[in-house]
Formats: structure tokens, C-alpha cells, sequence
């Protein structure tokens, strides 16, 4: 774990020539900013303040867009012999920090969560972000091993250099750590995801979910999503406009703040801090959502209802849900009244499904596990 005394810095490798773009990656537009920008605030977001960016081709245009963004940049003259001669560069200028992340800027899509991730775990040895079991950007270097980063021939590059020394791996929820953009084409799938990083991909809310939920929870959420994306299937076919990731993510990570006080609330909160912006405010309803007056479903009103139908890992009707509340709480009115008060809401969700649809709940929901 980190302590008050270590200090960490960042490195952003953008000296290549981007030769298999057919554009400069480090100034690109990515989502309305560039590249590096999206790089620098990555760091930045995740508290790392002392960021260093390497130059070499276009060296003017590049320095002058850190500049912009308050980062100091250091030149590789040798920018040509390859990217180890830009680590060599970097590191040169790591010695006054305990350990260093090192970022190629055409990795522009790592989470700031993933940074913290890596400080909170840092323990001396190299550590690295995994996804899926899969080693990512940007590794956390211990300064120690500068100067056998100086010496090495840059023979197999940095990686094999890194794999002759103790190391960590991280377990994050992020596939941006895996994915850099070496061609047009790999730049359009970052621009895609760009947009939607707010929501995250299914695989991401899957990890996200294993590493933050006990195994309970998880089941009850994988459930949940399960039953949306029916009712969500089903929506769209008779003409709805629903975002299935946006409605597997919130339902499967719903409960992701159970135990804590006013868990919606704070289910939506704790998934900002995290990013997943788009999925915070369907969370934080989760547990009552009225029917809309419009009578046209959204996401929200789906994942309520989802978590109205399952009860643990098992479909149940409605009634039957909410009929355990109130037989629990047959001695207070009160709670009574308002147990009833979001059933008569559920019921009324699956009425609206059931008239979009043109089938009763049961026979959307067939094949579930009841």
C-alpha cells in the first residue's frame, strides 16, 4: 500500500512518427480533446500531478500542446532509433520519485480508477494493471530499476526487460488498458468508446462487479440484468429505443453499494467517483421508479422493474416479491403503506411493458430460472 513519504510520476511516450496512422496521434481529436490531452488528464484526474511528456517527431507542435496543458516536456533526440530510446529519455528524469508510470499516448483510454488502483497496491515491485488476464498500460515502475533501464541494449524492448524483476499484477476493471490505436481503425473503436465510457462495455461492469460485490450479490445482479434485457429486448422490437449495455450495466451493478445506508444512493455515487456516470442515476432509482406519464419505458423504469421480478438469483411475480415485505412488516402501517406504494409502481411498470409488448410478463420472461 502507499504511504504519505512515496512520491509517483507519469510519463507520456509521444515521440513517435505514427507512421501507420496517416495522421499525428498525440494531437488527434478524440471526444473534443487530443490524444495527449486525454492522457494527461487521466493522470491528473487520479491525483498524479508530476506528469512528463517525451517529444521527438513534430516536436514544436507537441511541446506547445503540453504547454497548453501545463506539462513539462524532455526531447529525444533519437526519437528515430525506436520507442526504448524514448524510456531511456523518460527515466533519465524519474530519479527524484520513488516509481513512475510509463504510458504510450496512443493508449488514450485508461480509467483514472485504474491508476488509483495501482498506487493503492503499490508495494515496492513493478505493478501492472490486468484485465481479463491480460497485462495493460501503463505499468508502475519502481525508480530503482532506472539504471538498469539505462543500461539495457533495448533488446525486446522494456517488456522484457520488466519480466526479469518481481512484479505485481493488479486485477482492474478497465479494457482500456489493452487497447492503443495503431491505424485508422483502431482510432475509430477508441472514438466509439469514448463516447461510452461514462456507461463502460459488459465486460468492464462484469469485472467491476466481481472485484466490488460479495458472490450473493453478484449472482442477485447477473439475474437482474438477465431479466432487463428481456423486458428491453422485448421493448425494442415493438419499436423502443433502448441501450441494452446501458441496461445490463446498471441492472447487473444495481445493488453495487448494498450494506452501505441508502445503498441507491450511494450505489449511484460510488459508480461517478468511478466514471460510470451513465449509469448513476438509473442505480440511485433503483428501488421505486413511479410510471412515466408519458407511458414510453426507459432504462430506469426497466431495471426497476428487473429487480421487482427476481428475488435472490430466481424470476418471482411481483406480488409475491413484495407479499414477503409485507407480511415482514404486518405491524407497521407505515412501511406497509409504502411497501404498497411501490408495488402498485411495479405493477404498473409491467402493465406498461405488457401493452408496448403484447405479452404478459410471463411469457417475455420464459425460460428464465424462476
Amino acid at each position: 500500500m502507499t504511504e504519505g513519504g512515496e512520491r509517483f510520476g507519469a510519463v507520456i511516450l509521444a515521440a513517435g512518427f505514427s507512421s501507420r496512422m496517416g495522421d499525428f496521434k498525440p494531437l488527434m481529436d478524440l471526444g473534443g480533446m487530443t490524444v495527449l490531452e486525454r492522457c494527461v488528464r487521466m493522470f491528473r484526474d487520479a491525483g498524479v500531478e508530476r506528469v512528463l511528456v517525451v517529444t521527438g517527431h513534430r516536436a514544436p507542435e507537441v511541446r506547445a500542446e503540453a504547454g497548453r496543458l501545463g506539462v513539462p516536456t524532455i526531447h529525444n533526440e533519437e526519437y528515430g532509433k525506436g520507442m526504448f530510446s524514448s524510456v531511456r529519455r523518460a527515466v533519465s528524469a524519474m530519479s527524484e520519485h520513488d516509481a513512475f508510470f510509463l504510458l504510450p499516448v496512443d493508449i488514450p483510454l485508461v480509467r483514472p480508477s485504474t491508476v488509483t488502483a495501482l498506487l493503492d497496491e503499490y508495494d515496492g515491485r513493478i505493478a501492472f494493471p490486468v484485465f481479463e488476464g491480460e497485462r495493460g498500460h501503463p505499468p508502475l515502475i519502481p525508480a530503482a530499476l532506472i539504471p538498469a533501464i539505462l543500461e539495457h541494449d533495448g533488446r525486446g524492448g522494456l517488456k522484457t526487460l520488466l519480466e526479469g524483476y518481481p512484479a505485481l499484477d493488479v486485477p482492474v476493471w478497465d479494457r482500456g488498458i489493452l487497447l492503443d490505436a495503431d491505424t485508422m481503425a483502431d482510432f475509430a473503436l477508441l472514438e466509439g468508446r469514448a463516447a461510452r465510457l461514462h456507461i463502460g462495455d459488459r465486460g468492464e461492469a462484469l469485472a467491476l462487479a466481481a472485484q466490488s460485490m460479495p458472490e450473493r450479490g453478484l449472482a442477485h445482479g447477473r439475474a437482474v440484468a438477465t431479466v432487463a434485457l428481456r423486458l428491453g429486448g422485448e421493448l425494442n422490437r415493438h419499436g423502443g429505443n433502448l441501450d441494452p449495455d446501458l441496461i445490463h450495466n446498471a441492472a447487473l451493478l444495481h445493488d453495487v453499494a448494498k450494506g452501505c445506508p441508502g445503498h441507491e444512493a450511494a450505489g449511484g455515487e460510488l459508480l461517478a467517483h468511478f466514471g460510470l456516470s451513465g449509469l448513476s442515476a438509473i442505480v440511485a432509482a433503483h428501488r421505486d421508479v413511479p410510471p412515466p406519464t408519458s407511458g414510453v419505458l426507459t432504462e430506469k423504469e426497466v431495471v426497476c422493474l428487473a429487480d421487482k421480478l427476481v428475488r435472490c438469483d430466481r424470476r418471482v411475480a411481483v406480488r409475491d416479491r413484495f407479499g414477503e415485505k409485507l407480511a415482514l412488516y404486518r405491524c407497521d402501517e407505515e412501511a406497509c403503506a409504502a411497501i404498497r406504494g411501490r408495488m402498485e409502481n411495479a405493477l404498473a411498470l409491467a402493465a406498461l411493458v405488457e401493452a408496448a409488448s403484447g405479452q404478459r410478463i410471463e411469457e417475455i420472461l420464459q425460460g428464465v430460472p424462476a
